[in-house]
């Protein structure tokens, strides 16, 4: 029994909006503001380190009483709001480490799943998709060395194993990669005391949950409608207060454009509005972060996101490939390409990321679509040599490319042009796409290339069509048994065969009345297995010269 190499194929679905709001603004502090906001950060950094060894060695023994504990712990040194605020960042910061060693248990069991498959396989066998096969490994120390490396997997699964059973987790206040930093500050570039003050800075605390009904939604760090931000100072620094009830306000003002609006509505309002202050080593500058939650938004019926259209989009390493298609899955118009550069530093391809996907959704508006069909892509595996083999070049093109950064920016921003995300299934887009589409396409004066036909096959997905342009004909092409091998018109479109709507109106002379009445009736056609005419079938006599033949034989 021979197995179909095709998979599966998932149905398409609208990508729920973003469920939170964070805007950014710089703050220019004085000298003075510094000098107490580094003080305070660094107490309550100590304060927050503090907690959370304190969880960490709780592991999954944690309860509501062991919380109410440590919160009463550093109410004594700080305040309620800023002990409720560092517990809830430590339970935060463990439920992530938990979560990451959830997702490094699935890696290393699909790894050593893919080597100990391919091991199993003789040396240099080839792959066979219909009968499930993987290829082996080329030569005999290739072999050697995977086997190795899967003892080694094994390893680091039973410790993994064993941390998530006993509720271990490894975490540091300040990134780790920064703490791994500290052992290569040549190759860095980096002296001491320059990483000294990276450290110092990633590991302060100066952030806030908001609480709603309490004067302009946060009473630990506020901000008024004027821009004016002071700090509830903890009970151990009180004496750097300028202010009534143990506050210190700042010289600095607060000017947020982006979200200004709705972030003046929440504070007129009093609703909770979360706070952040950190400060930026690389740059010298301390930013102010104000987040809050959206209300939840029903999601648009996929028929309904459908209805002008959709722009299909095929995301790639330097440009996204758009194209209009109109609700029958017909290319509307000409491709664009929206180009990229995601080499530098990170804030260089976040910057070439967000112009991208404002220059797409300017275009979406301007197709009158009100949705954009992308892949639902999946690169967590895409750097193994398991399954991309020695192609080095197309590895590390994977592994930079940002596909969750992508499409987490995209939904943000389409959602504020009410522009839906339709996410569909990845698999064959490019192949069938350049199969199907690039050819008839492809004009003398404009070329399209793979990625163009590969948003049009993704368009399509979306709405519901299938990627090929025209399906395979039907027995003996009889549109009548099999229907209608074109898959351009949609459901309510009229058959070839079938008559044309009557125009309404009297008849003229050059369309007699009868004309067209058995056009739709395929018995009245000449065509095997079916009769001539409507009437009931009746055995036809015999010929005349039979029946006189018959009449002069002798009797028996």
């Amino acid at each position: 029994m021979r197995v179909s190499a095709l998979r599966k194929l998932a149905p398409a679905f609208v990508v729920p909006g973003p469920a939170a709001v964070a805007i950014r603004a710089r703050l220019r502090v004085s000298s003075v503001d510094v000098t107490v906001l580094t003080e305070v950060g660094q107490f309550l950094g100590s304060l927050a380190s503090r907690d959370l060894a304190v969880r960490c060695r709780q592991g999954t023994a944690h309860d509501a009483g062991s919380w109410a504990r440590r919160k009463r712990t550093l109410t004594e040194s700080s305040s309620a709001r800023w002990a409720g605020s560092i517990t809830k960042a430590t339970h935060d910061q463990w439920a992530l480490a938990r979560r990451g060693q959830g997702a490094e248990l699935t890696w290393l069991r699909r790894q050593i799943a893919q080597i100990e498959e391919r091991l199993a396989r003789p040396l240099r066998a080839r792959a066979d998709r219909r009968a499930g096969l993987v290829r082996g490994y080329g030569s005999r120390s290739e072999w050697h060395a995977k086997a190795r490396r899967l003892h080694s997997l094994r390893e680091r699964l039973a410790a993994r194993e064993a941390d998530l059973a006993a509720g271990r987790v490894h975490v540091v206040r300040g990134g780790k990669r920064l703490s791994h930093l500290r052992h290569h500050l040549d190759q860095a570039g980096l002296s001491e005391e320059a990483w000294q003050e990276r450290w110092q800075a990633a590991r302060m605390f100066l952030a806030a949950d908001g609480e709603s009904g309490k004067r302009c939604g946060n009473e630990t760090i506020r901000v008024t409608d004027g821009g004016e931000l002071s700090i509830r100072l903890p009970a151990a620094l009180a004496h750097l207060a300028n202010a009534p009830h143990g506050r210190y306000v700042l010289e600095a003002a607060v000017r947020f454009s982006h979200r200004a609006e709705e972030w003046r509505d929440r504070i007129a309002a009093d609703r909770a509005v979360a706070y952040r202050i950190h400060f930026d080593v690389v740059r010298d500058r301390w930013y102010v972060t104000a987040s809050w939650q959206r209300t939840a938004v029903p999601l648009l019926p996929l028929p309904a996101a459908l209805a002008g259209g959709v722009v299909a989009v095929d995301m790639n390493d330097d440009h996204l490939a758009a194209w209009h298609l109109d609700r029958h899955g017909n290319p509307v118009g000409e491709p664009r390409r929206f180009s990229f550069d995601l080499s530098g530093s990170t804030r260089h391809r976040d910057a070439q990321i967000r112009h991208a996907l404002t220059r797409l959704l300017h275009h979406t508006r301007r197709t009158g679509a009100r949705a954009i069909a992308v892949e639902d892509l999946d690169f967590g595996d895409g750097a193994s040599r398991e399954r991309h083999g020695r192609n080095k070049t197309f590895r590390r093109l994977v592994s930079r490319f940002p596909t969750a950064r992508l499409k987490a920016r995209l939904v943000s921003m389409a959602a504020e042009q009410n522009i839906a995300v339709v996410a569909v299934d990845p698999a064959y887009t490019s192949r069938w796409g350049a199969r199907h589409w690039q050819r008839p396409l492809s004009t003398p004066t404009r070329e399209i290339t793979r990625h163009d036909a590969a948003a049009v096959a993704i368009g399509r997905r979306a709405l519901g069509h299938p990627i090929r342009r025209r399906t395979a004909p039907p027995p003996h092409d009889r549109s009548d048994r099999a229907g209608h091998r074109t898959v351009q018109a949609g459901p309510e479109a009229w058959r070839r065969e079938g008559p044309r709507p009557r125009a309404p109106g009297p008849r003229t002379r050059s369309v007699p009345p009868g004309r067209g009445v058995k056009a739709d009736d395929q018995r009245a056609l000449h065509r095997t297995g079916h009769a001539a005419e409507h009437a009931t079938w009746q055995q036809d006599v015999l010929p005349l010269g039979l029946e006189r033949w018959l009449q002069v034989l002798p009797g028996p």
